[in-house]
């Protein structure tokens, strides 16, 4: 009856996902229908598979080529990434909270995010293309999670509690650095330019964005799905671990790669996007338990379908768009707080 009942959740969040991603192609200042977006992207499909020897039959093609422009080419990347940096946040901040063993953990501990802040603000104010500034901030991450994990290594603290102060160190230092540069950087160009890179946003995604993205993000993502099982075992101590035959140093390394890998590839593309690497775990452990087997999974689904809505409101709500940090944030912190009150309540009945 448990597994069902688990699985009858999961098949519906599933068809509710499924259903936010094709809902999102209707929105916008152009409208376009469900079925015209059906149609567009199964012709898009056909021609991808076949190498553009099939299509669909013109008696089936009832939309514009204006209409298949803006649907391949500005909401399917834009969708694409929504999807895939909710998935692969939320992913990252389940990870790291079981390895941690804290709930008040989010993807950004050890320093990904500021230091990915910092190589996008650098390439900004160096004048580096467009592709130049994701590459900056992809390796910035990076390099922000390995200067941790080095300090960490140095200290004869325990090695938990080494990482999480490193973490912290590393993520002031970038976050001076990123300070430095807005004070220094031309007002009237360059510090718009990085303070609306610094809150997040999919505007400017292209396909290409996407397929550079998506690469790292599944290397990340894959031996996570795989291992999650034994993530269940970094919530128990160290000897009980042990007792069963896991090398939970080793494991504690791989969670952190891919987890730094997650992280760096979809701030690299979309900005500082705060809350959802928190929040979603919360929301998920409520709905499927404690169990990371389903855990990460359910945690993937969810944030694709939070980041997706929230990109909706993000260009509809306003003649301006807003900045999805912003959004996140607005509808992130009152989710936490109704969680944290009802929690409380629960332990005390």
């Amino acid at each position: 009856m448990e597994k069902q009942k688990y699985r009858v959740r999961f098949l519906l969040l599933s068809v509710a996902s499924i259903l936010i991603f094709f809902g999102s192609f209707a929105l916008g200042r152009y409208r376009i229908s469900v079925s015209e977006t059906v149609g567009i992207l199964s012709d898009a499909l056909i021609r991808l598979v076949s190498g553009n020897s099939l299509t669909l039959p013109e008696s089936m093609r009832g939309w514009s080529i204006e209409a298949q422009t803006i649907v391949l080419n500005v909401r399917l990347p834009r969708i694409a990434c929504a999807a895939l940096v909710g998935a692969a946040l939320s992913v990252a901040g389940a990870s790291f909270q079981g390895m941690f063993r804290n709930p008040m953990v989010s993807p950004d501990l050890l320093g990904a995010s500021t230091g990915a802040g910092f190589g996008a603000s650098l390439a900004i104010f160096i004048g580096a293309s467009y592709y130049t500034i994701t590459f900056f901030a992809f390796l910035s991450g990076l390099a922000a999670v390995m200067l941790t994990y080095m300090i960490s290594r140095l200290s004869r603290i325990k090695t938990t509690l080494a990482l999480v102060l490193s973490g912290i160190v590393v993520g002031s230092l970038f976050q001076s650095g990123t300070s430095f540069i807005k004070l220094v950087a031309d007002q009237n160009n360059q510090l718009p330019a990085i303070t609306y890179w610094l809150m997040g946003s999919l505007s400017s995604v292209k396909n290409r964005d996407f397929l550079l993205a998506f690469g790292p993000i599944l290397v990340g993502l894959v031996p996570i799905i795989l291992l999650r099982w034994r993530i269940n075992l970094l919530t128990v101590s160290e000897s009980e671990a042990r007792s069963m035959g896991i090398d939970t140093s080793k494991l504690r390394f791989a969670v952190i790669v891919c987890a730094t890998l997650i992280t760096s590839a979809s701030v690299a593309i979309s900005g500082m996007i705060g809350w959802i690497g928190l929040v979603i775990p919360h929301i998920c452990r409520l709905l499927y338990g404690q169990d990371y087997r389903r855990l990460i999974p359910a945690s993937a689904i969810s944030g694709a379908a939070f980041l997706m809505l929230t990109d909706n409101l993000a260009r509809t709500v306003a003649t301006s768009e807003i900045p999805l940090g912003i959004l996140t944030s607005l509808i992130g912190a009152p989710v936490f707080i109704a969680l944290i009150v009802k929690g409380g309540s629960g332990n005390e009945a």
